[in-house]
């Protein structure tokens, strides 16, 4: 015998009470989700800024050889991002900058100042070379994704070491925008970190000259012969390789072997400090030469896959 009866009308007017709670509940959650702004924030490497706008404008990417208006390129990103994104709210910009023992200088206090701005300090070491200052970006554009506190971010920077920031904010469902600086010559920007981007923006010139003076009657580093003239590919490409002899030497073919799997790649640690060994070697700064750190992987690949 069946012992299953139909609903009575008790039961269906339960039901039918708990379906409209549902819709109504669903109807709130879409009305809140279709009037909540878009967030974006932009994340600003400032070495690659002054790098590039100074090669640029002024020829040169020593500090000294010219001046930056910071706080006018900064309100021109500003307002550059409220024309791509109209429907958005603005979060922070975040600059990311070096500094002797993280300690801001005069210019990097007037930039914390401004509206809407944070500066974030990595440190400098005796080259002037920064240090900590990508960690810094990653973790900040990484933690801003997961907490869903943005929808965009703005990326203007070059290094490849990037490339793992980008893919994690889009993991956790933010888009990134990688925005750069026009090179005279090549690009200034890791090819891995442009494929990864959900949009890509270069300005140019004409966009970066208001805010770029060359000073007049300071030799640059490069004039007064602290550093030398921009290397050459193969140059580079022989640092690279006498870079890689020299480990070999050191750390062992087995050491070389475990890096195999992540060729043409290089572990962020071993690439840094590739990089750092480079500059040493080359007295010239590799930082915003994206084709010349390429050149340089190239020769260290070359002569270690030459001895495995």
């Amino acid at each position: 015998m069946n012992d299953l009866q139909p609903p009575g009308p008790t039961d269906l007017a339960a039901l039918a009470a708990g379906m409209a709670r549902t819709n109504e509940l669903l109807a709130r959650v879409l009305t809140k989700v279709g009037t909540t702004p878009s967030v974006h924030a932009a994340f600003v490497d400032a070495g690659y800024v002054y790098a590039a706008a100074g090669k640029l404008v002024a020829g040169t990417e020593d500090r000294k050889g010219f001046e930056l208006d910071a706080e006018g390129i900064i309100e021109s990103f500003i307002e550059r991002s409220r024309t791509i994104f109209p429907d958005s709210r603005l979060l922070r910009v975040y600059w990311y900058d070096g500094a002797r023992r993280r300690l801001h200088t005069p210019e990097q206090q007037r930039i914390a100042e401004l509206p809407d701005v944070k500066v974030r300090l990595g440190n400098l070491n005796a080259n002037n070379q920064q240090k900590g200052v990508d960690s810094l970006i990653r973790s900040d554009l990484e933690s801003l994704a997961r907490h869903r506190a943005i929808t965009d971010a703005v990326l203007i920077g070059g290094d490849e070491d990037l490339v793992s920031a980008v893919e994690a904010a889009q993991g956790y469902g933010a888009r990134v925008h990688l925005w750069g600086i026009e090179a005279p010559a090549g690009r200034n920007q890791a090819e891995p970190l442009l494929w990864e981007a959900d949009s890509t923006r270069v300005f140019d010139l004409d966009f970066c000259k208001p805010y770029v003076t060359r000073r007049t009657g300071i030799d640059t580093a490069e004039q007064a012969g602290g550093e030398s003239p921009a290397p050459g590919r193969e140059e580079v490409r022989f640092v690279g390789a006498r870079v890689a002899a020299q480990w070999l030497s050191e750390r062992g073919r087995e050491w070389a072997a475990g890096l195999l799997p992540g060729h043409p790649y290089l572990p962020g640690p071993v690439d840094q400090e590739l990089l750092t060994a480079a500059e040493a070697l080359l007295h010239h700064s590799l930082r915003g030469h994206a084709d010349l750190r390429r050149v340089l992987r190239d020769g260290f690949w070359e002569h270690v896959r030459g001895q495995l």
